[in-house]
């Protein structure tokens, strides 16, 4: 075939929600803003707690701190760029900006799916080896487990910034989607990029299916253990200290399961919307559920503000 005369492109712009009217977006600004502030307020405010209060200096609260600090990277990366696009929706974004993007995005996102999965084999050890808890998860080993998620999240981020900006792009220049993701800059490409889509899936399925795996095993342990706890009060206490920790699971892996382990296809506002649930809501939802309704860090938070902790 003849080779056409094809424009490099050195910049993207953002279809993000731009098929929606001014007054719209407005609106979504406004609720995105508001969401992005208390996200980072709730995990300074859970953090602060954390370091204060030395009742709450153990292996399951360290690795709380750790995916507050991740989760407010995460939407560091992405979400002041989203409002403004709300506002500006044809502001341009640069190849090297939209890279560096995708490796913070990739990097936190990912390291925050094995950090789930530590903190479920933490819930494992504390109520399945209660005995040797403090033996099993002693602060090398919880050390040695939030390094290696960063560690995971940092390589595999590398890999796929690589691999998606070694791909020429080629007159089309407008990412259907509010940031810079790797199917939809694939779709830019003007390259046969079938390969690295399947090379792509994999390493979805390694960061996605894996911890999940790993998560139910902890979890398939942890049930058969409360099960034989001979009180209900017991059993209802082992149950309360994982119910938080299954619900930002089910809601993190949920979404993100459907966005990227789903087949080829053109990123949808449909599919726009599903990924706001893990880019914006779940970081809100992770101090919010995970913590806020604990005890031990209300009844912190309470003395904090110099309050008598509720009976």
């Amino acid at each position: 075939m003849p080779r056409l005369n094809l424009t490099a492109v050195t910049e993207f712009t953002f279809e993000g929600f731009s098929v929606l009217g001014w007054q719209h977006r407005l609106v979504l600004f406004a609720v995105f803003l508001v969401l992005y502030l208390l996200t980072l307020a709730s995990n300074a405010i859970i953090l602060t707690v954390i370091r204060l209060n030395r009742q709450l200096h153990t292996p399951m609260y360290f690795f709380l701190s750790v995916l507050s600090i991740s989760e407010s990277c995460y939407t560091v990366a992405i979400i002041p760029r989203m409002l403004s696009s709300l506002l500006s929706p044809q502001r341009a974004i640069s190849i090297p900006h939209c890279a560096t993007q995708l490796f913070f995005y990739l990097a936190f996102g990912i390291n925050n799916c094995f950090l789930l999965t530590a903190m479920g084999y933490d819930r494992y050890a504390a109520i399945c080896n209660p005995l040797r808890y403090s033996v099993v998860m002693g602060k090398r080993t919880c050390l040695q487990l939030a390094s290696g998620s960063w560690s995971i999240g940092l390589s595999t981020a590398i890999i796929q910034v690589s691999s998606v900006f070694s791909l020429p792009f080629c007159d089309a220049n407008v990412i259907s989607h509010f940031f810079c993701d790797i199917r939809p800059l694939m779709q830019l490409a003007c390259a046969d990029t079938t390969i690295k889509e399947l090379v792509t899936l994999l390493i979805s399925l390694c960061v996605l299916v894996l911890p999940v795996v790993l998560i139910v095993i902890s979890y398939v342990l942890i049930v058969s253990t409360i099960l034989k706890i001979p009180s209900a009060r017991g059993r209802k206490k082992a149950f309360a200290t994982c119910a938080s920790h299954l619900t930002v699971v089910v809601v993190h892996y949920g979404c993100a399961s459907v966005i990227y382990l789903k087949p080829k296809s053109h990123n949808s506002l449909k599919d726009r919307l599903i990924s706001v649930t893990y880019t914006v809501i779940t970081p809100l939802l992770n101090p919010v559920v995970y913590s806020l309704r604990n005890k031990e860090v209300k009844d912190a938070l309470l003395r904090a503000l110099g309050k008598n902790p509720l009976s």
